[in-house]
C-alpha cells in the first residue's frame, strides 16, 4: 500500500509555471506506475499524465502536452508534474494517483492523494 501526499499548488498569472510534487509512503514506491490527474470546479476528474515505475515511458493528455512534463526520483519516493504556459483553463485541484500498472494508472488509479489546489488567474 502507498499512501499519497501532494504540495506545490497555488496561484499563479496565465504563462507562468507551477512544479507540484506527489510524496509517498512505503516501501515499494519504486513499483509503482504514478499519474496527475486534476478537477475543475464543476467538472469530473481527468486524468493529466503518468510516468512508469522505471520513469521510461510517459503519457500526457491532449490539452497539456508540450506543456506539462511529468518525473520521478524513486530514491525520494516522489513524483513531480512540471507545469509550464498555464492557462486559466489548468485551474483545478490537482490529484496525485498510483497504481502497480501503468495501463491502469491513466484510468482507474487504486491509490489517491488529497490533492492541491492551482489556480491560474487571467
Amino acid at each position: 500500500q502507498v499512501q499519497l501526499v501532494e504540495s506545490g499548488g497555488g496561484l499563479v498569472q496565465a504563462g507562468g509555471s507551477l512544479r507540484l510534487s506527489c510524496a509517498a509512503s512505503g516501501r515499494t514506491f519504486s513499483s509503482y506506475a504514478m499519474g496527475w490527474f486534476r478537477q475543475a470546479p464543476g467538472k469530473e476528474r481527468e486524468f493529466v499524465a503518468a510516468i512508469s515505475w522505471s520513469g521510461g515511458s510517459t503519457y500526457y493528455a491532449d490539452s497539456v502536452k508540450g506543456r506539462f512534463t511529468i518525473s520521478r526520483d524513486n530514491a525520494k519516493k516522489s513524483v513531480y508534474l512540471q507545469m509550464n504556459s498555464l492557462k486559466p483553463e489548468d485551474t483545478a485541484v490537482y490529484y496525485c494517483a498510483a497504481s502497480a500498472a501503468f495501463a491502469v494508472v491513466v484510468s482507474r488509479p487504486n491509490y489517491w492523494g488529497q490533492g492541491t489546489q492551482v489556480t491560474v488567474s487571467s
